[in-house]
């Protein structure tokens, strides 16, 4: 499960359900109140996971690696920032995204790592979870259709760790999920009734009442991005080899920013804090059209093989939802496209559900539109 406070995995979204519960129905309705009625039951929203090989790998590690690697990653981490702790005025202060969810795991429970890092780990865990829902419940808004939304919870659910899942709290929250699915067969429009224990409507109350958990400052990722540049420069150095963003050089060494999570690159490409030369800055934008090309390209090979013909501007929808403001500017996906896709999604299903009426079905319209 995911933590919400500093006290993870004893407080998670489970345990916040008491404090939380009397705003469970405010939110289902100011949610609901917000959506637009849909046709489709379908939901194909896009999700990057780990190869099974990766996965696999990961997984083969016995716990106290885990909690070896964590401590390594966590140390080199501080030590890049010139920090003590991972948190600053209560917030996580170093970028923990290089963690897998087992060592992030690790972190937040085991008693080997201080208060500070269980806290910057319980931070980094529902930060996590909510950006997983983020993009599914734009689609949500859009569509009315809360099958997405519950897929997507039970998709990262079930991504985590044998020892994560082994915790009642994930037991308990992976039971509603499930239940939440199976209600919404029958009633894809209305948010299920699954008690306490549901993430999802967690999620939307925290959501709805502003305690969601918010992204890393754009400028203390700038300044971790420029940390992590210069370390890079500083090993190639050391090698005898000359940075470079070539990557066919056989003379220098290639600095590869691909692996930068997507906010890292939005920080460089946008020259935060004017922190970053032009060939950097040009560098993290390749980067990151690389990346919001892949993710556009999966999102159209999902819908190709849909019977969803609104499938694709479901799946822009739930991209753009996922992305932060920076990571929007930088990619060049403006409000305009946004807004495309859901004018998009609104003409066709506005015409999927005339056909339906004269006396056709979907398959029958798809073939009709060339599919």
């Amino acid at each position: 499960m995911v933590a919400v406070s500093s006290t993870y995995p004893s407080t998670s979204y489970l345990s916040l359900a008491t404090t939380l519960a009397s705003t469970l129905n405010t939110a289902s309705s100011s949610t609901t109140s917000t959506t637009t009625a849909s046709t489709s039951t379908e939901a194909p929203a896009t999700a990057i996971t780990l190869s099974s090989a990766a996965q696999a790998a990961l997984a083969g590690k016995d716990f106290a690696t885990v909690v070896a690697d964590a401590k390594a990653k966590l140390a080199t981490l501080l030590s890049d920032a010139g920090r003590t702790s991972p948190l600053q005025d209560s917030k996580v202060a170093i970028d923990l995204s290089g963690l897998d969810q087992r060592e992030l795991f690790a972190m937040a429970s085991d008693d080997s790592f201080s208060a500070d890092a269980h806290t910057a780990a319980g931070m980094e865990m529902q930060r996590r979870f909510e950006n997983a829902l983020s993009g599914p419940a734009g689609v949500a808004q859009v569509t009315g259709n809360y099958t997405v939304l519950y897929k997507a919870a039970a998709s990262y659910l079930d991504s985590l760790g044998s020892e994560e899942k082994a915790g009642d709290d994930w037991i308990a929250g992976r039971a509603a999920v499930t239940e939440g699915l199976k209600q919404l067969q029958s009633n894809p429009k209305t948010l299920p009734d699954t008690g306490d224990a549901d993430p999802v409507q967690l999620y939307l109350a925290l959501v709805n009442t502003g305690q969601a958990q918010q992204q890393q400052d754009i400028a203390d990722v700038a300044t971790a991005a420029r940390s992590s540049l210069d370390s890079l420069y500083a090993d190639a150095i050391a090698k005898g080899k000359a940075p470079t963003f070539n990557s066919k050089t056989t003379t220098g060494t290639y600095i590869d920013m691909s692996g930068f999570a997507s906010r890292t690159l939005s920080a460089i490409a946008l020259n935060t804090g004017d922190q970053f030369s032009t060939a950097e800055a040009d560098e993290a934008k390749s980067a990151l059209r690389t990346k919001s090309g892949a993710a556009l390209l999966a999102g159209f090979q999902a819908a190709a093989k849909s019977s969803d013909p609104t499938a694709f501007s479901q799946n822009i929808i739930s991209i753009f939802g996922s992305m932060s403001a920076e990571e929007r500017q930088a990619a060049g996906w403006s409000d305009e496209f946004y807004q495309a896709a859901v004018q998009s999604y609104q003409s066709t299903s506005k015409l999927t559900q005339m056909f339906a009426d004269a006396g056709g079905d979907s398959t029958g319209f798809l073939s009709w539109m060339g599919k």
